[in-house]
């Protein structure tokens, strides 16, 4: 197993300082000198315990190598797939512009993970569409357990998926999100990655199948079919608007979320930009309202 020293950590955050900078850096190195052992196990058991993300221990495995900022390859040739984050794809030749936050991601999950025991934890669903594992992974150093979603949001290397089952998960994993946004950590440094505003529908059109987070004050409510629409502007083939089928209305009423309430209410909403309304609005399907936040309550 290979075992990281103090030292190595260093190394490794003078080198992404010079080549990304000190914000990105700092966030980082926060994170190594809790892994390398250089902060307490108390201090690293309460940040695991602080994240209550994950079922049932699947598997304790070691992992080989990050393939990208969120897929682990282990020793036995699976490979494993971390729910509930969203990271960029690593660019294919030079790291210039918003792709270099893939090199970053995958860079940061090899520090955390490679060589490394990993516990995985069961997700909310088992495995994907190409046949790997999903799950949430801590790494297991010393007897404490190091939550590697929650690292890597905290830092600034990734964003808060869609699809995460439980509303206590999301809710954490989001307000580490919403700090590493107001430290303008690693991606959040960043325009690319910016916040949208629902006011802007031909620039959130142009994103067209790409994840973005989009803030903004909901102007009504209606039904259509088996649809909701949660519309942001009052031109609904123009303006910017979340749907969520009639058939998951309770699961947001559960959460909270009645939509039927959210007229007047300022919200954030996150997951991939499609279009409507013949090419000519942007929308975005909710599946859950773990894919929610109340920006008015901040």
């Amino acid at each position: 197993m290979r075992r990281r020293s103090a030292a190595v950590f260093r190394s490794l955050i003078f080198s992404m300082t010079r080549r990304f900078g000190h914000n990105l850096a700092a966030a980082f190195a926060a994170t190594a000198l809790v892994i390398s052992g250089c902060a307490g196990a108390a201090v690293a058991q309460e940040h695991a315990a602080a994240m209550p993300c994950g079922g049932d221990e699947i598997a304790l495995v070691t992992v080989q190598r990050a393939i990208d900022g969120r897929t682990l390859g282990l020793d036995d040739g699976r490979e494993v797939r971390l729910a509930a984050i969203e990271v960029p794809s690593a660019p294919a030749a030079n790291e210039a512009g918003p792709g270099a936050g893939g090199v970053r991601a995958r860079e940061a999950l090899d520090a955390l993970t490679v060589g490394d025991e990993v516990s995985l934890r069961r997700a909310e669903i088992a495995s994907d569409r190409y046949g790997r594992l999903v799950a949430y992974a801590y790494t297991v150093r010393d007897g404490s357990q190091f939550f590697v979603q929650g690292e890597m949001i905290a830092a600034g290397l990734a964003r808060v998926g869609d699809h995460i089952g439980s509303r206590g998960c999301a809710s954490e994993l989001m307000r580490e999100e919403r700090g590493a946004r107001a430290g303008k950590l690693g991606l959040w440094a960043n325009s690319y990655y910016r916040m949208f505003s629902a006011d802007e529908p031909a620039k959130l059109l142009a994103e067209q199948g790409q994840f973005v987070l989009v803030e903004g004050k909901v102007a009504s409510v209606r039904e259509s079919g088996a649809t909701i629409y949660v519309n942001f502007g009052q031109r609904w083939s123009e303006d910017f608007a979340v749907t969520i089928l009639k058939r998951n209305e309770h699961n947001f009423i559960a959460a909270g979320f009645d939509p039927k309430q959210l007229a007047g209410r300022r919200i954030r909403v996150r997951g991939w930009i499609e279009e409507s309304g013949g090419g000519k609005s942007p929308r975005i399907d909710a599946a859950q309202p773990a894919q929610m936040e109340f920006a008015d309550r901040e």
